[in-house]
């Protein structure tokens, strides 16, 4: 029986830009896993989920990663500076839009959405 291996820059891309789909979720576990369903269904609220999930499948070590996802392919992770580089724009980006929405929210509260 061959096993698929589960590469960790693809599942780190996948959560970065379709996280808020749990498109991480479908790769990683498949199409029965609940709480890729759960993103779907809560679609605006995940996409900040999709964001911390790219943070942490970036950060995990790769012989963790391999242990937990890789345990039986026997293919060894080696996931380099692309990895990096995706988890340090996907911090820019999700900082940036918490940001917003914090500035939006006060707008809203105290202005009545005089500001836009």
């Amino acid at each position: 029986m061959t096993v698929a291996h589960k590469n960790k820059t693809l599942a780190t891309l996948l959560a970065a830009v379709l996280g808020g789909f749990g498109a991480h979720r479908f790769y990683l576990y498949g199409s029965k896993d609940r709480r890729a369903w759960l993103y779907v269904l809560f679609f605006p609220l995940s996409v900040f989920a999709g964001f911390i999930a790219a943070l942490m499948i970036g950060l995990t070590p790769d012989e963790k990663w391999d242990a937990t996802h890789n345990a039986i392919s026997g293919t060894p992770s080696d996931s380099g500076w692309l990895v990096i580089l995706i988890v340090i724009a996907t911090f820019g980006i999700g900082t940036g839009l918490l940001i917003a929405a914090i500035a939006r929210t006060f707008d809203l509260l105290y202005t009545g959405g005089a500001y836009g």
